[in-house]
């Protein structure tokens, strides 16, 4: 499925893209979610909202409600949040925290750890359901990793590790940079949802590609210049984008000054390191925080990005902590790339774009991502 044409066997220097109809087809759609999102490690949450025992958040993940608990014994949880008697959802507000867990229909009662442990007015058959690992919550995979949650439905997900760190290794070379941020110790300070009207192959593409800066981001290229040549952070092991000269902060007036994350080296200041987590995830570094997108893709043709924006949390915690001059700068970033998108996906299917396109050298690393789906859904080499 990935072009082949006469116009890029004629230009050697220049890669193919993809084909239209990957980005428009619901069966290709569905391979993706069966065989990419049902089965890789997908980051749904933060491990500090989580913290204490009995707190919890619901969720709804691949089209289930999943609740995620700490338990008494401090073990982070995931299940279906589904009774095991009439399937009533178990929690129905966003968090909380709960001793047990209690249907709201008939009371059934489940502890922190998943197993069923009271039955309301059934004294004569109590015995065969408390307790019994046929009516405990079915339980999901959960790992967390710098901070973050992840959950894998799949039956035997691959160590998290295998599938995150390698991806941090291609990034830098080696954990230790990434490390320094100390990613677990940050908080959520703003939040902003984007509905998309593209498919989610075209935002991973569009974070991972700077060709397009120059034209469509002006903020953006203010605040780092070498954005403008086309050559964005993810093109080499290693890269970062230096801050303008004159310029104090990654923020919309560049003025306002805030303490490096704490861990930072000298030499960590003033850079900007954006890189993608395949499947979903996009993580932006800079020196007081840091940006994390996340993609659920909801049809072939529509998308959800949640955006957050975390800082240290003595720096929230202060009487003037004001995070929207950050926020504006990635806010308005985010809004021009995902207007892009949808530019392209008007015509993906097009007959003009039926074979795809080309992606030019500085656009060439995509080519790794567009290897990675069409391995996960059995079309390489097709």
């Amino acid at each position: 499925m990935v072009l082949e044409n006469s116009a890029v066997n004629e230009l050697s220097n220049m890669k193919p893209t993809l084909k239209g109809p990957l980005y428009t087809s619901s069966e290709i759609f569905a391979l993706e979610k069966e065989h990419i999102y049902s089965k890789e490690w997908i980051f749904v949450g933060y491990e500090c909202d989580v913290a204490e025992a009995g707190q919890y958040i619901t969720l709804n993940v691949e089209g289930e409600n999943i609740v995620i608990v700490r338990g008494k014994d401090y073990v982070l949880r995931a299940f279906l949040n589904v009774c095991r008697h009439r399937g009533a959802k178990l929690c129905t507000d966003p968090c909380g925290k709960r001793a047990v867990l209690q249907c709201p229909y008939h009371s059934w009662s489940y502890g922190l750890d998943g197993n069923l442990l009271s039955v309301p007015n059934t004294t004569e058959f109590k015995e065969e359901l408390v307790n019994k690992p046929a009516y405990a919550l079915e339980s999901i995979h959960v790992r967390t990793w710098h901070g973050l949650i992840w959950l894998s439905f799949s039956e035997n997900p691959r160590p998290i590790e295998q599938q995150l760190d390698t991806q941090i290794l291609l990034r830098f070379g080696e954990l230790d940079t990434f490390a320094r941020y100390n990613l677990a110790s940050l908080k959520v300070a703003h939040s902003k949802e984007y509905e998309v009207k593209a498919n989610w192959k075209l935002i991973v593409e569009n974070f991972q590609e700077c060709y397009h800066c120059s034209a469509i981001h002006p903020e953006l290229t203010a605040a780092f210049p070498s954005f403008k040549s086309g050559v964005g952070t993810q093109n080499g092991i290693g890269t970062g984008a230096e801050l303008r000269d004159d310029l104090h902060s990654f923020s919309i007036s560049g003025k306002k000054e805030r303490p490096k994350l704490k861990g930072l080296l000298p030499e960590d200041d003033r850079l900007y390191f954006g890189m993608t987590i395949l499947p979903h995830v996009f993580i932006n570094l800079t020196p007081d925080h840091i940006i994390i997108h996340r993609i659920i893709p909801i049809s072939a043709d529509h998308s959800k990005v949640i955006c957050d924006w975390l800082f240290d949390p003595d720096e929230i915690a202060k009487p003037d902590f004001d995070p929207s001059d950050a926020v504006e700068l990635f806010h308005r970033t985010n809004e021009q790339d995902f207007v892009a998108c949808e530019w392209c996906q008007e015509n993906m299917g097009s007959k003009a774009y039926k074979n795809g396109g080309v992606l030019v050298p500085v656009e060439q690393h995509v080519s790794v991502f567009y290897n990675y789906v069409l391995e996960a859904i059995g079309l390489a080499g097709k």
